[in-house]
């Protein structure tokens, strides 16, 4: 997250949280309170991790879990704080493992697979493929625009202003273009900025749909 939105989802200066950042001056108790509520954190979030709890993540991964978590955690968390987590979704996790990876190495660090919910107002312009109330699950380790099967456009869970889409992808003339299956929808097309690579549009590759969950 950025000092200019951190700023303004906490209310405090942006200088002052950049003199923070940097060493110059320290924040209050009740400041540093709504900097955990802008990151969606708790406390607890901030402590070590201890050898229980990657015990109790790697029995989940064992027993085939994926965590459904909302889309701003999808799209801007690397790690999944278990404060973040709603709920565990049961799945073959064996066959998420056999998926290949294309993305840029400093995404490997992130957690990879999550699942978001998908309501009936953002499920109506992929209909039916994508249906009111679907879980998708989202491979964060796939965030190119390289056809994942020769032929077939990747379907990704994408960022659209500040918003988590289900969208067919491709990068053109330096512009992400967001198609909807139903074609009475308007397509996106949005300016990659300086500062960002196309890739950063995109949370993930859709890898599952369960539209009777």
């Amino acid at each position: 997250m950025s000092v200019s939105l951190l700023a303004r989802k906490t209310g405090l200066g942006q200088p002052h949280i950049s003199n923070y950042l940097h060493g110059q001056r320290g924040l209050s108790l009740q400041s540093l309170d709504k900097v955990l509520e802008a990151l969606g954190s708790e406390i607890g979030d901030l402590m070590p991790v201890t050898r229980q709890s990657l015990m109790l993540k790697s029995q989940f991964v064992e027993a085939g879990y994926v965590p459904l978590v909302a889309h701003q955690v999808a799209l801007n968390d690397p790690y999944i704080h278990s404060s973040n987590v709603q709920q565990m979704v049961p799945f073959a996790t064996t066959e998420l493992a056999a998926l290949r990876v294309r993305c840029p190495k400093a995404r490997l660090v992130w957690e990879r697979f999550v699942a978001v919910r998908i309501v009936a107002t953002d499920a109506t312009p992929m209909s039916p493929v994508v249906g009111a109330g679907a879980l998708v699950i989202v491979d964060r380790h796939y965030n190119s625009f390289h056809p994942y099967v020769a032929g077939r456009a990747n379907l990704y869970a994408a960022r659209s202003g500040d918003l988590l889409v289900v969208r067919y992808a491709e990068f053109q003339a330096g512009r992400v273009v967001l198609k909807a299956y139903r074609p009475e929808y308007s397509t996106e097309v949005i300016a990659v900025g300086s500062a960002e690579a196309p890739g950063d549009l995109l949370a993930g590759r859709v890898v599952w749909i369960l539209n009777e969950w």
